[in-house]
């Protein structure tokens, strides 16, 4: 059996609301397409800093009271180049201009590793992760 207005089928479908709901929490999608036939076309994909604007004196602050700290703990740090290094890395990536979120999470997990013995370095370095990746 056929419907009577084949046309009434087609204009259904038409005006369906296909979207996406979402109920609270934090969504980056990249390509989407949804309902029939849609298509997603990617072009230049680009992801939106987790460090909000103005926020560069901020980390820089932080890394300098980092590397301060660095300095006057050395003697209470196991291997006091290994966090060096890490800061190091860190600065690198940050002047970058798209740092890659993986490269600054390692980063910071290993020198958060390294400060938890000395209180305002893990203080410090725990508001830089903050700062950095959101």
């Amino acid at each position: 059996m056929t419907h009577p207005d084949p046309d009434l089928h087609a204009n259904a479908n038409a005006n369906a609301n296909y979207g996406v709901q979402q109920s609270g929490g934090h969504s980056q999608v990249g390509n989407q397409a949804i309902g029939p036939n849609a298509r997603a076309v990617a072009h230049q994909i680009a992801f939106q800093s987790a460090a909000p604007a103005g926020s560069a004196e901020r980390i820089e602050q932080l890394l300098t009271t980092i590397q301060q700290l660095l300095t006057a703990h050395a003697a209470e740090l196991p291997d006091p180049d290994a966090p060096q290094v890490e800061l190091r890395r860190l600065r690198e990536e940050l002047d970058e201009a798209e740092p890659q979120p993986g490269v600054l999470r390692r980063a910071l997990d290993r020198l958060a590793a390294i400060a938890v013995p000395i209180v305002p370095l893990a203080t410090a370095v725990a508001e830089l992760s903050t700062v950095v990746l959101g």
